[in-house]
């Protein structure tokens, strides 16, 4: 089995992780602390985990190239804008149908792959992309009233309209994250994703900072008084991104997003066995399709 695999699998069960405590935090702190926390009480384990391992490598930090600094930012800001905008849909009645577009972000990874790095997925990982990228889409309107022809026709409605767009965002900044990570050479995966990541978390904990001085202040104190779970969120997202950027590091950024739908698994497991919600056939049928998609990835792609 190829690294980048278990890395990626690790990660998205990191991320669920990260995400259910953040469902726990948005309760005291509201939803924009509760973003800020995955990356300013993340930055200090980011830069935790580039220290230790040039230190246990005996590599020198990589020298940041003007062509790192842009593919860096661009990822950087492009991630907090798909977040912005991805929050932003909760705002309508609706949004379960624009979640489910946003999650296209794989199928539109690999277009941007194609355009800004020339790489070309298979037929088959085309096809594994698809295959996962629809049982998602079922998930995320099972509980809805919308049926599978108005999720179709429903693309041309606002909320569909900004998942697409969140899930563009997405699907740059992942392309963006590798294009940074690649181009710093070959001092090791490890070290190259650890660079990236605390370049990027920096940036972003500047821009929720500002925003938050400027904007939610009070948001600020809340925060500070729920430290000891923001610290949990901070660790456990750094850990998750770490391991996304290693594995964009080792493969292309379109096929780590495809096998990064198992996180659906994982979030389908959390809500039965810890929220006791209850499960219906769309969620069943979604989930055989995410697992299908995923092992055509593995043992075929």
């Amino acid at each position: 089995m190829e690294l980048w695999i278990p890395i990626t699998v690790g990660a998205a069960f990191l991320q669920n992780v990260r995400s259910s405590l953040q469902r726990h935090l948005k309760q005291h702190v509201g939803t924009t602390g509760a973003t800020f926390v995955r990356f300013g009480f993340g930055l200090p384990f980011a830069a935790l985990y580039l220290f230790a391992l040039t230190r246990l490598s005996g590599n020198p930090l990589p020298a940041p190239s003007p062509a790192f600094l842009a593919w860096t930012g661009l990822g950087a800001l492009g991630q907090v804008a798909a977040t912005f905008l991805l929050i932003h849909l909760f705002s309508f009645r609706n949004f379960t149908v624009g979640t489910a577009y946003s999650r296209t972000e794989p199928a539109q990874a690999a277009l941007f792959g194609l355009v800004f790095l020339g790489e070309v997925v298979g037929p088959l990982t085309l096809v594994a992309i698809a295959v996962s990228m629809v049982g998602v889409m079922l998930i995320s309107v099972a509980r809805g009233t919308f049926t599978a022809l108005a999720l179709v026709s429903s693309v041309f409605t606002r909320t569909a309209g900004i998942g697409i767009l969140s899930g563009s965002l997405f699907g740059v900044a992942a392309v963006a994250y590798r294009a940074a990570s690649l181009s710093l050479g070959h001092p090791g995966f490890a070290i190259q994703a650890a660079t990236t990541l605390l370049w990027a978390i920096a940036l972003q904990t500047a821009v929720m900072l500002a925003w938050m001085v400027w904007r939610d202040r009070a948001g600020l104190a809340q925060v500070r008084a729920a430290w000891k779970v923001s610290a949990l969120v901070g660790f456990v997202g750094a850990t998750a991104s770490f391991g996304w950027f290693a594995a964009m590091t080792l493969q292309q950024a379109a096929v780590v997003k495809a096998l990064a739908q198992v996180e659906m698994i994982f979030a389908f497991a959390t809500s039965i066995l810890f929220f006791r919600e209850h499960v219906n056939r769309l969620e069943i049928a979604g989930c055989v399709l995410i697992v299908a998609g995923i092992l055509a990835l593995v043992f075929g792609g």
